[in-house]
């Protein structure tokens, strides 16, 4: 694998002509193509694909691209001027048509191949070929891969047109999921959660697709309606897309030995991996079964403290299968996620997902995807007991990690030294009874209250409480009471300002982000471009306009509504 290099980078890349000079293209360049794969890329019928660890994929164009948002944060992170995202070649790129892209930037894009596991199990139903030969990347096409002030990026876009495993779908994204997904990366990634970004997004003016929706007010389960979107294409970026299903594809087919070239392929994606996303903490020298067991250690920590950053701000992903679990431990594939209201352990905004992908359920999925990645890794170890042993050690331990980040977690949001379990189970138990506003709630303890006062703006006041609003109220005291007692270590403005940059004062609501997308659907990107702004600046407390809009309670007329509460996968 060839080395990161660094290169020097112009203070401001002005133009795509500039940023086309930091082209580097790690994956393609050093991993193996599929040998049926077309090099000019036009690919794009469902077919199996045998081997190779990337089809190249010629993106379909929308038409008349129309430039909505981009990633003003990332923009300045790359170095990129805000006037980029709006130049003629800039959109025609990340619109998907590289038939003009400046050299060394590539005219043909790639798509990647995984397997899927869901909560454990291994799956191949998902395969219209029922082999697991033509699952992946349907409609994601990577078009660009660069070394920017040291750090190495992929730009992927989103909505891009049928790839080899399209699985007989129309290769788009709607505008919907597309401003979902856009706004959705950016404030987590102010949240300080590891995120995948979003680099722009772009509309079709004229090409719409239909989708099963829901009808408005609906509070059907599943959609209702077929209504026609407008297509979208939205770049993400990451260090790298590699995912845990990508690994097990690998996996499998090193177990079953299904070509000769099988097992080298699952240790080439293997050590491309750690280069992507691992080479600050492994040594390069060290045998490969020595890097698996280090690179397992590696994305454990990373995973578990992912999953508290999940808990901590309100997020719920939704489908957390093992082709959703980026193999470099932070968050991707924003399909139907969604961040809570009210707290809820079984909190779940997809009608597919079902428990084991609910609110605090999470670390427990987590741990089984961290499981099938494991199990991709042991066809390497085969002859290396000792490493097998580290592994098993490795695996066996995650529950006690998960379990230690989410106290630290707790107490972090709690403002406490040390966690209490007393204290968060009457915390959890009161919260459930008087139905909570999660985000609400501890931003406003996070001002260290006397007393229960400013804590009832976070109370919706559900049956329990409402039976027993006294009773309720004399408990609520007497936790804050104890609460009290247990941080007194400092003062009260040296609690609440470390308090403040762990419990955020916004959230990104789902109904906050309902009439962004309608707008943006009729033409008016204002709302969209208004939340954009508040979501990155969430600990922030913001003006007085901004909190009587977007610091309030879920208006109780939009609670059990379809698109809104709960929604389906339709993107």
């Amino acid at each position: 694998m060839r080395k990161r290099v660094a290169r020097e980078t112009p203070t401001v890349v002005a133009t795509l002509d500039d940023l086309a000079t930091l082209a580097d293209y790690s994956l393609v360049d050093t991993l193996n193509c599929d040998p049926e794969g077309n090099v000019t890329g036009a690919d794009h019928a469902p077919r199996q694909v045998f081997s190779g660890h990337y089809v190249p994929v010629s993106p379909t164009p929308i038409e008349s691209p129309e430039y909505v948002a981009h990633g003003k944060t990332l923009f300045r992170e790359l170095g990129l001027a805000d006037s980029m995202a709006q130049s003629e070649n800039f959109v025609r790129i990340f619109s998907g048509d590289l038939s003009r892209a400046p050299e060394p930037m590539r005219k043909v894009g790639w798509a990647c191949g995984y397997a899927l596991s869901i909560y454990g199990t291994e799956f191949i139903q998902q395969c219209p070929f029922g082999t697991g030969n033509g699952y992946g990347d349907g409609r994601a096409v990577s078009v660009f891969e660069a070394v920017i002030n040291g750090q190495r990026w992929e730009m992927q876009l989103k909505g891009g047109g049928r790839t080899p495993y399209c699985r007989g779908a129309d290769g788009r994204a709607v505008l919907r999921s597309s401003v979902r997904e856009f706004l959705a990366q950016e404030h987590m990634h102010a949240l300080g959660v590891p995120t995948s970004r979003s680099l722009s997004l772009y509309v079709s003016k004229t090409e719409k697709v239909r989708r099963p929706w829901y009808s408005e007010g609906s509070r059907s389960l599943d959609p209702d309606v077929l209504i026609s979107e407008p297509v979208a294409i939205s770049t993400r970026v990451a260090p790298s897309f590699i995912r845990v299903g990508q690994l097990e594809l690998f996996s499998r087919r090193a177990r079953k030995n299904e070509h000769p070239q099988a097992m080298e392929e699952l240790e080439q994606i293997v050590l491309h991996l750690i280069d992507r996303e691992y080479d600050d903490v492994i040594d390069k020298t060290l045998p490969t079964a020595e890097k698996a067991v280090l690179l397992a250690r590696a994305f454990r920590g990373r995973l578990t403290s992912l999953m508290a950053n999940w808990i901590r701000v309100g997020y719920c992903q939704g489908n957390f299968n093992s082709d959703n679990c980026a193999a470099g431990g932070f968050t991707l594939d924003y399909g139907p996620f969604g961040f809570c209201d009210v707290f809820d352990p079984q909190f779940q905004p997809w009608t597919g997902g079902g428990h084991h992908f609910s609110f605090l359920n999470q670390p427990l999925a987590a741990e089984r995807n961290f499981h099938s990645f494991c199990s991709a890794l042991r066809p390497l170890l085969t002859s290396h007991r000792d490493c097998l042993r580290q592994l098993e050690e490795i695996q066996n331990d995650f529950p006690n990690v998960m379990q230690a980040q989410m106290e630290k977690m707790w107490s972090a949001k709690l403002g406490l030294d040390a966690f209490d379990p007393g204290l968060f189970s009457e915390l959890a138990t009161l919260m459930m009874q008087t139905t909570v506003d999660y985000t609400i709630f501890f931003r406003e303890l996070s001002s260290v209250p006397d007393n229960i006062e400013p804590l009832r703006k976070s109370f919706y006041k559900g049956r329990s409480y409402a039976a027993d609003a006294e009773g309720m109220d004399n408990r609520w005291a007497a936790w804050l009471s104890k609460w009290q007692s247990l941080t007194q270590s400092r003062s009260h403005e040296e609690l609440s300002e470390q308090m403040k940059l762990v419990n955020p004062k916004y959230s990104l609501r789902e109904w906050l982000v309902v009439p962004a997308y309608q707008q943006a659907a009729a033409g008016d990107y204002s709302l969209l471009r208004e939340l954009q702004e508040v979501m990155t600046e969430p600990y922030a407390e913001q003006s007085k306009s901004v909190e009587q809009k977007y610091y309030r309670l879920k208006p109780p007329e939009l609670f059990e509504v379809g698109g809104s509460s709960h929604y389906s996968c339709s993107s």
